[in-house]
């Protein structure tokens, strides 16, 4: 795997922002972010060339790295506020968590595939980012841990998991894509204990959610 970050990349990254920017992309500490992280360390050396560009590839274990425009929207709809506690279901390469972490956020991250959870906690933590990982079941949360500010999910769920939405703190937004074959991004606000607001935002594709953990 390449291991540096050259002015090219920096220079592709710049050219990524403006796209995204025209994708109505507004957030400036989500662009931010999104300039930093360098991508192309979290793709197998095969993709490494097409980095930068807005597409999704796969990583592995029948998963994806979601493309930058999907990372950028999820993090726009959490709004997120420094040192907010995040919890991220499905670590996966690890692109969303450091985007994430560039925003000055408290995450929680789990990851069911222990393949990749070996993966990314390894190659985050040797580019220097702070979050707290987990291997585990997505569908049950980090109960110990929360309530979270926000919970963003990064694997298509059919229904909404219930011991996610408890482990949500009033006044918090979860951004999930809902549906089984084809998906919604889904924006849901914790009104009160038992009130829930759910705004759909657009069609998106991600890998589906599964139970269990692999390869512990």
């Amino acid at each position: 795997m390449e291991r540096t970050d050259s002015y090219r990349h920096k220079g592709l990254r710049k050219r990524l922002v403006q796209e995204l920017m025209k994708k109505r992309i507004v957030d400036k500490a989500v662009l931010q972010a999104i300039g930093n992280v360098p991508r192309h360390l979290f793709l197998e050396s095969s993709f490494i060339s097409f980095a930068y560009q807005d597409k999704a590839f796969p990583i592995g274990a029948g998963q994806t790295i979601s493309q930058p425009y999907t990372v950028a929207l999820q993090s726009q709809l959490l709004e997120l506020k420094p040192d907010d506690k995040i919890l991220e279901v499905g670590t996966g390469s690890g692109y969303q968590a450091a985007v994430l972490l560039e925003m000055g956020i408290k995450l929680f991250s789990i990851e069911r595939q222990s393949e990749l959870y070996q993966r990314s906690t390894r190659l985050l933590r040797s580019l220097g980012y702070q979050g707290r990982f987990f291997l585990g079941d997505g569908y049950e949360g980090l109960p110990a841990h929360a309530p979270f500010d926000k919970i963003i999910v990064t694997a298509g769920a059919p229904v909404i998991p219930r011991d996610l939405l408890v482990q949500l703190k009033i006044g918090g937004i979860m951004v999930i894509p809902l549906g089984d074959k084809r998906q919604v991004l889904t924006r849901i606000v914790r009104l009160a204990e038992d009130d829930f607001e759910q705004e759909e935002i657009e069609a998106c594709a991600f890998v589906p959610m599964l139970n269990g953990v692999v390869g512990r």
